[in-house]
């Protein structure tokens, strides 16, 4: 996956997996913004987000969008 290397998220990946504590949904709104912020400035996005469809990969922000967000993706196709 010679695209992992170009991601914008690389070397920053504590905003886009939930904490191993419990996590207020506000802290986890203002958590997965953060994430979908580095996202939208990503050039390897569209890759990202097809890898984690692809995979079902269940946890984190991947490609800007939540797992629940991926899931209504997938359902909708």
């Amino acid at each position: 996956m010679d695209w992992q290397h170009q991601a914008a998220c690389r070397d920053r990946t504590a905003d886009f997996y939930p904490p191993m504590r419990p996590e207020r949904k506000d802290e986890r709104r203002v958590r997965e913004h953060r994430a979908k912020l580095v996202c939208a400035s990503c050039p390897v996005r569209t890759q990202c987000l097809d890898h984690a469809i692809a995979v079902d990969e269940r946890y984190g922000v991947w490609g800007g969008l939540t797992q629940d967000e991926r899931r209504l993706v997938t359902q909708s196709a």
